[in-house]
């Protein structure tokens, strides 16, 4: 199984609609398209349906050393809203390695390469979990 086959099973991810486009070592990148679902009473996507993506991104970013890796604290700046119908992008690059507390920022953009917002995240690795059965990522 592929690591985008294994992140099919972050039911929450999928239902939002988040996409995988791409993993690599310490990297991924993924996307959603802004529904009604996903919109505030202002009608603009609301915060936890971009803060979902990017989380989405650093977790394929940093188990893509096929240990099980959790979020342990996360934050996020938000800059620009996004109107229904526009396309968003998480692109996440593990900036510390580390074998247990990695660190990755996500940055969030819209179809115009505009910047959404920056998500940055450390996690705890699990040493004793390793995801068996899952092929690494391209290097």
């Amino acid at each position: 199984m592929t690591l985008k086959e294994f992140f099919k099973g972050d039911r929450f991810a999928v239902l939002a609609g988040c996409k995988l486009l791409d993993i690599r070592q310490g990297y991924a990148r993924a996307s959603m398209t802004v529904e009604e679902h996903h919109l505030n009473g202002g009608n603009f996507c609301q915060g936890g349906a971009i803060f979902t993506l990017a989380d989405l991104a650093f977790a394929a970013a940093v188990n893509s050393h096929l240990v099980l890796t959790v979020s342990t604290s996360s934050n996020i700046s938000f800059f620009r809203s996004v109107p229904l119908g526009e396309t968003i992008y998480a692109e996440a690059h593990e900036l510390v390695d580390h074998k247990r507390m990695p660190y990755a920022e996500v940055r969030i953009t819209d179809s115009q390469q505009r910047l959404v917002a920056i998500f940055t995240s450390s996690g705890y690795r699990k040493q004793d979990v390793r995801l068996e059965g899952v092929l690494p990522p391209e290097q």
